[in-house]
């Protein structure tokens, strides 16, 4: 299945990729590991910002999902420090919502959805989850930073609307050891410096599951 489908996939995506999306084969002769760019959608703190990802796909794809993590840091209740992310789709049932019928342009499109609609109630990361939960304003800022500093030295992908410039203030900035992540200097202040407070006790806990 998989021989005959990521083929179509991968045309589908060069020549009609879903606004604000792009993805292509890091190599030519494999199709199993794509590279992937989403633009930051409009009305979010990630406005502007062009978010590289990279995109496993399985042996066993479609009938089970892609392996799909950020490589440029991103301040986000539903992202870790590592670049996983915790959504339904990129789950197998019954916790997730991955079916066959899906692909990875949907998929894509359900992270650019994620990302101007977090879910902090199911976090990933329970500090910058409460910080979204208690100071919605000052979560946008921080990652209007995280933006303005890791995501705009990259090609944007085209959005349906012209992103409108918007004003970038906020705080520091969180941490992560994954070195090949795009942009991560060597070291980076931790979450506790960015939501301005000592972590809770919570910090350890990671609410959703199978990530």
């Amino acid at each position: 299945m998989l021989s005959s489908r990521m083929p179509r996939e991968l045309r589908l995506l060069s020549e009609s990729p879903a606004p604000g999306i792009a993805a292509w084969p890091r190599d030519e002769s494999c199709m199993t590991l794509l590279d992937a760019r989403i633009a930051g959608p409009p009305g979010s703190p990630y406005e502007g910002g062009s978010f590289r990802l990279e995109v496993g796909v399985p042996d066993r794809y479609p009938f089970e999902p892609p392996k799909v993590k950020f490589l440029t840091p991103i301040y986000h209740a539903n992202i870790d420090a590592a670049g996983r992310i915790c959504l339904d789709t990129l789950k197998m049932p019954p916790s997730g919502a991955w079916t066959p019928s899906l692909n990875i342009s949907t998929v894509l499109s359900s992270i650019a959805l994620l990302m101007g609609h977090p879910n902090p109630d199911d976090g990933l990361v329970a500090e910058i989850a409460e910080h979204c939960q208690r100071d919605r304003a000052g979560y946008d800022a921080t990652a209007r930073e995280w933006t303005r500093r890791y995501a705009m030295d990259g090609d944007v992908p085209k959005q349906e609307t012209k992103p409108s410039s918007s004003s970038r203030d906020g705080t520091d900035d969180d941490s992560s050891d994954d070195d090949s992540r795009e942009g991560a200097p060597s070291e980076r202040p931790s979450t506790k410096r960015a939501l301005g407070e000592p972590a809770s006790s919570s910090s350890g806990k990671r609410p959703c599951p199978d990530v």
